[in-house]
């Protein structure tokens, strides 16, 4: 297929470099000087992890510290073997780096101890305890397979 040369194509190039091709300074155009309008903000996908985004205090979205705490604890997840891979195979249980992971998560609440909010402060409680108790049994099982 052939493509009609003599066609507008609605395709438009702009130079935009700031010099011309003997090295002097470009004079801007109104066109050019003109910034573009930002994009409107895409919509975020819902989330579905161990943080209810109802909880929050009257924001939609959870709050930069929720995120941390959900990322750890999908993470130490993945290392206590709970989790399947991308590919959906098992993973093997790295119980050391669980152990370091919970114990991340332990320095964070003592290190934040009096500057959360009252649903930041039982989220971060909650989640070590169920990390706290999936990692004991997860002991006592290889305890028992040893």
């Amino acid at each position: 297929m052939a493509e009609d040369k003599n066609e507008p194509s609605g395709f438009k190039v702009v130079d935009r470099r700031s010099f011309t091709t003997e090295g002097s300074a470009r004079e801007e155009s109104p066109a050019e000087a003109r910034k573009p309008e930002p994009s409107p903000p895409t919509e975020r996908m819902p989330h579905s992890s161990i943080i209810d985004s109802s909880e929050g205090e009257g924001s939609e979205e959870p709050s930069g510290f929720e995120t941390l705490v959900s990322y750890l604890s999908t993470t130490t997840m993945f290392q206590l073997g709970l989790l399947p891979g991308p590919g959906g195979e098992r993973i093997p249980p790295d119980m050391a780096n669980a152990q370091r992971t919970i114990d991340l998560l332990q320095v964070l609440q003592e290190k934040t101890q009096g500057n959360l909010t009252p649903n930041e402060s039982r989220l971060l409680d909650d989640v070590l305890y169920e990390l706290r108790m999936t990692f004991v049994e997860l002991q006592k099982r290889q305890g028992r397979k040893g």
